[in-house]
């Protein structure tokens, strides 16, 4: 079962890499002018892994995924922003999945954990640029935190639709 689990990890891992890579091919600034604003698309794994595999292997399928994809394709301060709103997003969607079905669906788990990963990314930049003024840049990642994590949400709630069909099982 350990290693069953070991594999599902690295195979989630290498997918949210791939998909942070193939996030950076489309160019999501000529259709939606908030600069630095992404899909989140690796971050339908971490709700993923959230909801079918223990917490403590959600947080490793991140850090691994920030970890090696700042190697990669990123920077320190690429790295730093991730880690920071990748951990915060984990910790809320996790604290939200406990209430999930009485107070809100998975869309609304996924919404709150872009929100999440947005505020974290500005807490990151606060202490990197040493100033409080990126704050008034919130509004706009918020405002594009519900329609993206919408999309984030959709896209794992399809896919573990697709999942009941198989027998799936960690």
């Amino acid at each position: 079962m350990k290693l069953k689990r070991l594999t599902l990890c690295g195979l989630l891992t290498a997918l949210a890499i791939v998909l942070s890579i193939a996030e950076r091919l489309f160019p999501l600034d000529a259709v939606i002018p908030v600069p630095g604003v992404k899909l989140g698309l690796a971050n339908v794994v971490t709700l993923f892994a959230l909801t079918r595999l223990q917490p403590r292997d959600a947080l490793a399928i991140l850090v691994c995924r920030v970890a090696l994809s700042s190697l990669l394709l990123g920077s320190i301060t690429g790295f730093l922003f991730s880690m920071t709103g990748g951990l915060l997003s984990l910790l809320v969607m996790q604290a939200l999945l406990h209430i999930e079905g009485r107070f809100c669906s998975l869309l609304g788990v996924s919404v709150a954990g872009a929100a999440a990963h947005n505020i974290g990314q500005i807490i990151a930049a606060i202490f990197w640029m040493g100033t409080g003024a990126v704050i008034a840049y919130l509004p706009f990642l918020l405002v594009m935190a519900v329609p993206l994590g919408l999309v984030t949400g959709l896209t794992c709630s399809v896919a573990l639709s697709h999942l009941k069909k198989i027998n799936f099982s960690v």
